[in-house]
């Protein structure tokens, strides 16, 4: 129960929901279905919650507040935290993957990989890296450009062609 709640405590205290409605956006634009919409912009959301979780954390930037809440570190522990972060990027990935098979497991397989390159190192993570060995450290302004291209708006960019890739999309049109 804990644990959920530490994950609820994260998914439902609002928010702008950018990266769901990129989803959105794009799926439209290509006929997705609302189901396998809502499942992608779901996931990705999923992970930008996760981010947000492990981010507020004492080593990361160590935030106490988040959208005026205690941030889940504060509220339910260190550990539930970072479970609850875990559980949360878990999800996505399962969201991503149903077993009622209206979904292609190729699709499946696509989005998951357009989410997990967003997340990992050549994306969120590796900007989240990045950031950290730069405290203290004055940045160029291409190395600031790649650090928030990698952290902010790689995930953003999967937002889209996750959207995107729910439709039936052309090679040429992704």
């Amino acid at each position: 129960q804990r644990l959920h709640q530490a994950m609820r405590h994260t998914m439902l205290g609002g928010g702008k929901r950018v990266r769901p409605l990129l989803c959105h956006a794009s799926g439209e634009m290509f006929a997705a279905p609302a189901d396998r919409l809502d499942n992608a912009a779901c996931a990705v959301e999923l992970i930008h919650g996760y981010s947000l979780v492990h981010d507020d954390m004492p080593c990361m930037d160590n935030d106490v507040l988040r959208r005026g809440k205690p941030t889940v570190h504060v509220q339910f522990g260190e550990a539930s935290a970072l479970l609850a972060g875990d559980a949360l990027q878990a999800l996505a990935f399962e969201l991503l993957t149903p077993d009622d098979a209206q979904i292609p497991a190729c699709r499946q397989a696509h989005l998951c990989r357009l989410l997990a390159r967003a997340a990992g190192s050549g994306g969120m993570a590796g900007g989240q890296a990045i950031d950290l060995a730069s405290v203290g450290v004055a940045l160029t302004e291409s190395q600031l450009h790649d650090m928030h291209r990698l952290k902010t708006g790689e995930l953003l960019q999967a937002s889209v062609m996750m959207g995107a890739a729910c439709g039936d999309t052309s090679k040429q049109a992704l």
